[in-house]
């Protein structure tokens, strides 16, 4: 169950926009293209960041989300429901993690890989979070969580906590 997403590879099918109308895909697209011309420079480079503002504004309104053009997301990340979305520049967050709508995500978090935040979650202090983690609806985080855990409620408490080396054997078994 925890181990089925890589943590470490981002998994870009996951970005994909299958449609046009695909508010979430579309915004993490304009982010990604911007930041790509921003780092390619040169006239064309400007041109096509600018495009890219004015696309990344339509798609901030469209899911009233606040994800700015230069926060620091690792590739994968799967926003299904985007609206009322916030997530600070300076939080880094983990390859193909999944956001649901009205996560609130401040300055100095780390969010490691393939992480799950329900709807609701609120992160307001600077904290880390471990690979394959998952943090329940509603729940507000004031302290770090390790990996392969589930905080849940307010304020958030670790209801299961797994240890990487209990999951490893039972893989390696299985594949055997």
């Amino acid at each position: 169950m925890f181990l089925d997403i890589s943590a470490l590879e981002p998994d870009w099918s996951r970005e994909q926009c299958l449609r046009w109308w695909s508010p979430g895909q579309q915004l993490l697209k304009s982010i990604r293209r911007y930041q790509y011309w921003q780092k390619h420079g040169g006239i064309v480079g400007r041109l096509c960041t600018k495009w890219h503002v004015l696309e990344h504004r339509f798609w901030s309104v469209v899911t009233a989300a606040d994800i700015p053009l230069n926060c620091q997301i690792q590739g994968g990340l799967l926003l299904p429901h985007p609206n009322g979305i916030v997530i600070h520049p300076d939080a880094v967050i983990g390859p193909n993690c999944l956001i649901l709508q009205q996560v609130t995500i401040v300055s100095g978090v780390t969010i490691g890989g393939h992480v799950d935040l329900g709807a609701g979650a609120k992160i307001i202090r600077p904290v880390a979070i471990g690979h394959h983690a998952k943090i329940g609806a509603n729940a507000v985080l004031l302290r770090d969580v390790p990996a392969y855990s589930v905080a849940v409620g307010v304020p958030a408490q670790i209801v299961v906590r797994r240890e990487s080396s209990n999951i490893l054997p039972k893989l390696h078994s299985d594949a055997a």
